[in-house]
């Protein structure tokens, strides 16, 4: 039963990765040419893998030949999803117009997201393939592999489909902790430490992202998302907008808080232009119209990035100022440390949410960095925070992180299924690590960054005591 499960659920997932093409998007693309099913396992391959030759237009991004791919960890976020944008929700009484009809329940995973993720799936394959980290049709032997997601719909069904690309005959289980719809503890972004010290702090630090004014302008450069996303939604037409529920979208009005053991919350009318920043992006990613999506308006990647821009400032006022990423991050900055140290672990995928990779990379001290062809410029839909574990001909061992995401062009089109078209790639940098000449970071030096990390949740709690606070500060 549970061979036949395994391939019902690749079956279902290339039929996905069809429907970009039925629909016209990628009309070009031909299907990759399968692997035989009946190569043989792990334990039966040679002691030695040769290196795959290049036989497409595949950019694996290479450290170089000198180097050998030892180890991979990854933190995704879950590919696309439909917003809660269903008929009387606050999404839908916030514009005049119709969001567009999804194919899945709200927050879950779309048929074009359960798509996407198995066309990553199969680009991290053929990757570790070249790399020789894995061989073709790879079987992965007891505790060689291991997939684990949060317990929401959207992660676990990007997990699978994933899976379904990287190992399409072996049977992986997709592991979880606690009841299904519920959120892990370990990715949920909460703040499990809280004092009055600590609250102050913080806040104080969120308020720096204001400049002088703090807290009271943190948002004062969205003005033009603002009024952009008024207009495209006609935000003043709006049901909410007439009956007083909603006002003009306010700069200033910006307040964040805190509860122990909850997510950073966040009031005002950031909050409000999130929701729909994030609607109308995923709307985009999700429409083979961009005019439809965006109600009527022909509007320009750039503008498409100001719509955005809300978002991504809202998910770095609430997980990414530095007292505020060691709290929230730290069970995951746990567990990626631990998979680095599992002996006999190959690879490893850990499937969450925007904040959890936004929060462990400022938590790691990550330097200000660019992705050219997105719209979200911090973590973009199915983006990868991928972890490699190097070695050279010395047996020197080195590291590297990178955010894989797949560009606006190949989120709308799927692009990918040609099988010769690469996600992109935005090598990060560290405050405080050196790179060598070939952009790689000493091992121990990486792996210690990862562990200082995880151990300030301790230094926070013995600087700002251990006074808890039961309600919302």
């Amino acid at each position: 039963m549970k061979n036949e499960k395994r391939i019902l659920s690749t079956l279902t997932a290339l039929m996905l990765a069809a429907t970009l093409l039925i629909g016209g998007c990628a009309q070009t693309a031909e299907l990759p040419q399968g692997s035989d099913t009946d190569s043989a396992t792990l334990s039966e391959q040679p002691a030695t893998l040769s290196k795959q030759p290049a036989t497409s237009s595949l950019d694996f991004y290479s450290p170089g030949d000198s180097y050998t791919l030892e180890q991979v960890v990854i933190l995704s976020r879950h590919n696309i999803r439909a917003p809660l944008s269903t008929t009387g929700s606050a999404l839908d009484m916030a514009t005049p117009h119709t969001w567009i009809d999804w194919t899945s329940e709200a927050s879950e995973l779309s048929m074009r997201g359960g798509a996407l993720e198995t066309m990553s799936g199969e680009y991290v394959r053929k990757w570790l393939e070249h790399e020789q980290l894995i061989p073709e049709n790879y079987q992965p032997e007891e505790g060689a592999v291991r997939f684990y997601a949060n317990s929401k719909q959207r992660t676990i069904a990007t997990a699978q489909y994933f899976s379904s690309g990287m190992l399409p005959v072996a049977n992986v289980d997709i592991e979880t902790h606690v009841d299904y719809d519920t959120m892990d503890p370990v990715f949920t972004p909460a703040t499990t430490f809280l004092s009055d010290s600590y609250t102050e702090a913080a806040l104080e630090q969120i308020g720096t992202l204001g400049g002088a004014s703090g807290m009271g302008s943190v948002a004062a450069d969205l003005a033009d998302s603002y009024k952009l996303i008024e207009d495209v939604v006609d935000y003043t037409e709006s049901d909410s907008y007439k009956s007083g529920d909603l006002t003009n979208l306010d700069t200033t009005d910006t307040q964040v808080s805190f509860a122990l053991n909850e997510e950073p919350s966040m009031s005002g009318s950031l909050k409000t232009a999130c929701q729909l920043s994030d609607a109308l992006v995923l709307q985009y990613y999700e429409s083979e119209n961009a005019t439809e999506a965006a109600f009527g308006h022909e509007l320009s990647q750039e503008q498409w990035k100001l719509i955005a821009k809300p978002k991504d400032v809202y998910g770095d006022l609430l997980f990414t100022a530095p007292l505020v990423a060691a709290n929230v991050a730290h069970p995951l900055l746990v567990e990626i440390g631990n998979e680095l140290d599992t002996d006999g672990r190959v690879f490893t995928f850990l499937c969450g949410h925007d904040s959890n990779v936004g929060s462990v990379l400022a938590a790691l001290g990550v330097e200000e960095y660019e992705l050219p062809e997105a719209v979200e410029m911090r973590t973009p839909i199915g983006c990868k925070l991928v972890f490699e574990r190097w070695a050279n001909a010395d047996g020197e061992k080195f590291g590297r992180v990178r955010l894989l995401y797949q560009s606006v062009n190949q989120l709308r089109e799927g692009t990918m299924l040609s099988g010769t078209e690469s996600p992109m790639s935005a090598e990060l940098s560290f405050e405080g690590l050196e790179k060598n000449t070939d952009g790689l970071y000493a091992y121990n030096d990486l792996r210690a960054r990862i562990a200082n990390a995880a151990a300030e949740y301790d230094a926070i709690v013995a600087e700002y005591g251990t006074e808890e606070l039961p309600e919302a500060a």
